[in-house]
């Protein structure tokens, strides 16, 4: 008879339970959801394998509201997941992001087997109401009105070991009649720099060699604390930290591009030759029926300054074709900004309604086919513009940041693709010598499309670097890699040049 103390006792070992983030919209919500796999594996979760579609313990949605069809895109998911749910006892599913601060009780009330719905000022909430909702067995709605930390002071699970968003400010101050992202962001709430320096610092010191820096009017940074030079100086400031290769920001409004801020883009060796600057439209008259505060001259004023300043920048921007009221003749002047700015790319919108927005009740719609054939013409004439420009950079040598997974043939051409510093796309041959993401390489460019650019011959320089060796460490601790956060547009850095789409995003600033 053996005695208590010499039996084996059997101990229960239960997997970790995975989680899944979907996430839609612009660039905050590729942030936040970062924000949200740092929360949930800090709550102890693990992401689900790679191509797991819903086979998660719990699918957070981190919604969109910009769209006309937002709703119908979350709801259509929500109901493909509700037989998932139904043979998965224990699965729980969220939804957070703009779309949740809008629609609230609605979406329980259409989707009842969602578990959880979130704000966009109390994303730190999501482990708790999660484990409320699983105690109580019944839904949690928690919306809050107000921000109630700064994003940053939350755990993060980035998604590059090597290049990183850093949020300086959220909300909005702007009243633009097509954007309902104000109302579901709230006003502008600025981050102390010194707190912003401290992250960027923590950040290079962990490997990463490239800061995005983001906020919803990025460069209106320091309208809450009574600075109006408070951007620049941020970006100066960024130049001084050593082991910072690259700065960039997204995205700015033309109200506040001031000549301050072209200077330090000039004289910060670290800031990139990169603008993204939204146009929207064009027209004067369309300008003021969005309530945007510029006007053609002033925009084509800054691009003048800009290319005066730094040469080689590459400027893209957005465009909403189709807003109520406009005319031929309106059409005819977004025409016109496009010619005289020789856009590198541009993010062309047709417009849609979005629910709760001033434009969304304007007379003067203008119909979905008048929409199209307008949309296609100037289509087609930034896509020759994109294509001009690009050739102009055949002959160059640039230095390219090589990327992770942003040549989609790479695999079947033997290339590796990296960004220029002016952000654009370049597939070059992979040299015989191991290359990393997050390494440098030296190129020249040999061939240009319209979206991308080639360097076909053989790499000049390779240069090893820390964020490189942070890209080694990440992936060898975690061998196999799980799958990474169902991102959408854009991706690090300023949105990859997609001028053919449809859409996506804010394009609200």
């Amino acid at each position: 008879m053996t005695s208590s103390g010499d039996r084996s006792q059997a101990v229960d070992v239960q997997e970790p339970k995975t989680y899944e983030v979907r996430t839609y919209g612009c660039q905050m919500n590729v942030h936040d959801s970062e924000r949200l796999s740092g929360l949930l594996e800090g709550a102890g979760f693990v992401r689900a394998p790679e191509g797991s579609d819903g086979d998660a313990d719990v699918v957070v949605f981190n919604t969109c509201a910009v769209r006309e069809n937002a709703d119908n895109r979350l709801y259509g998911n929500l109901g493909r997941l509700a037989p998932m749910k139904t043979k998965r006892p224990g699965m729980q599913i969220a939804v957070g992001g703009c779309l949740a601060q809008k629609d609230r009780d609605t979406i329980v009330k259409k989707a009842p087997w969602v578990d959880v719905v979130f704000g966009t000022h109390n994303i730190g909430k999501l482990p708790v109401l999660l484990e409320r909702a699983r105690v109580q067995e019944e839904a949690q709605v928690e919306i809050a009105e107000s921000l109630e930390a700064f994003p940053s002071t939350l755990p993060t699970r980035r998604e590059s070991a090597y290049a990183a968003w850093v949020s300086i400010s959220v909300g909005c101050n702007n009243t633009c009649t097509f954007c309902i992202v104000p109302a579901l962001r709230g006003k502008e709430k600025d981050r102390r720099t010194g707190d912003i320096l401290a992250e960027i610092e923590a950040l290079v010191g962990e490997g990463v060699s490239e800061v995005t820096l983001l906020g919803q009017n990025v460069n209106a940074y320091g309208s809450d604390i009574g600075d109006r030079e408070a951007f620049s100086k941020l970006l100066r400031a960024c130049g001084r930290i050593e082991g910072l290769e690259r700065v960039r920001f997204t995205s700015p409004h033309p109200r506040d591009f001031t000549d301050d801020v072209i200077a330090a883009m000039a004289e910060t060796p670290n800031v990139m030759p990169q603008l993204h600057m939204p146009l929207q439209s064009g027209s004067d008259p369309v300008l003021k029926a969005m309530r945007r505060s510029y006007r053609q001259d002033r925009y084509l004023g800054i691009i003048e300054k800009v290319r005066a300043a730094i040469p080689h920048a590459a400027i893209t921007t957005d465009i909403i074709v189709g807003f109520p009221g406009e005319t031929e003749e309106d059409f005819e002047q977004t025409m016109h900004v496009a010619r005289e700015a020789r856009f590198s790319a541009a993010f062309t919108f047709q417009y849609s309604k979005r629910p709760g927005t001033p434009a969304a009740t304007m007379e003067n719609q203008v119909p979905k086919e008048v929409v199209q054939a307008r949309y296609e013409r100037l289509v087609a004439l930034q896509e020759q513009i994109s294509w001009d420009e690009n050739k102009k950079q055949v002959g160059r040598t640039l230095e390219l940041m090589v990327a992770e997974g942003e040549g989609r043939k790479d695999g079947a051409t033997h290339r590796l693709s990296g960004r220029a510093p002016d952000n654009r796309l370049v597939h070059f041959t992979k040299p015989d010598q191991e290359v990393r993401p997050g390494d440098v390489v030296t190129v020249e460019v040999t061939y240009a499309a319209p979206h991308h650019l080639l360097a076909e011959g053989a790499v000049l320089d390779v240069r090893r670097t820390r964020a490189g060796d942070a890209w080694e460490k990440r992936n060898a601790a975690e061998a196999p890699k799980p799958a990474g956060v169902m991102l959408g547009l854009p991706k690090i850095g300023a949105p990859e040049p997609l001028p053919v789409a449809t859409g996506s995003g804010c394009g609200c600033d």
